[in-house]
């Protein structure tokens, strides 16, 4: 079972797609908002949840006060489980005071290379498949600096088996972190 932990939409189930997808647990979720909270993240963001898969992480933002979500995610059927998921988290809101969440069904690619970078993100969090080659995850990343907010961060989920990410010009890692086999990997727009 997946659920939000904390904000508006705390305690909430999501829904998981049968298959294809690795949830990130709430151990990791749990540290994730505290650093993002601690970095003074903790409303009004707009937040851009790459490899979405049930929109866990999005979703999560949007219950803590990001003020708008986009959940990216390729798959069919986990496209649908995270716009169903979405709902539930958006009826948790007063009627027109909740974020704004949407859901894109489009690779990860081509949804950066197709974006207007205005709104700028503040956030962005990548958690792809750990399969997901490094070369692959080297272009996703290099798409982001004209997308991003000044002082915006960008967090990647890979497994500890995996080398840290290439970090293209306009962004700065800042920090790492390990819970079993999950690695964070973070950074700045600079």
């Amino acid at each position: 079972m997946t659920r939000i932990i904390a904000g508006t939409a705390g305690s909430l189930r999501l829904e998981v797609p049968k298959a294809g997808t690795r949830p990130t647990s709430d151990r990791v979720r749990e540290a994730i908002f505290s650093t993002l909270g601690s970095w003074g993240f903790t409303g009004g963001h707009r937040v851009l949840d790459l490899y979405a898969g049930s929109g866990a992480l999005g979703l999560e933002a949007a219950s803590r006060g990001a003020a708008r979500v986009v959940l990216v995610e390729k798959h069919p059927q986990a496209a649908q489980v995270a716009g169903r998921n979405a709902k539930t988290v958006q009826r948790a809101f007063p009627a027109d005071a909740g974020p704004v969440i949407e859901v894109a069904r489009s690779s990860v690619q081509a949804y950066l290379e197709g974006s207007d970078p205005v709104p700028s993100w503040d956030v962005v969090l990548l958690d792809p498949p750990y399969d997901l080659g490094e070369r692959e995850l080297a272009a996703n990343l290099a798409a982001l600096p004209p997308l991003l907010a000044d002082d915006a961060v960008v967090l990647v989920e890979r497994s500890t088996r995996s080398p840290e990410p290439e970090w293209p010009a306009g962004l700065a890692r800042i920090r790492e972190n390990r819970y079993g086999e999950t690695a964070l990997w973070w950074a700045e727009s600079v």
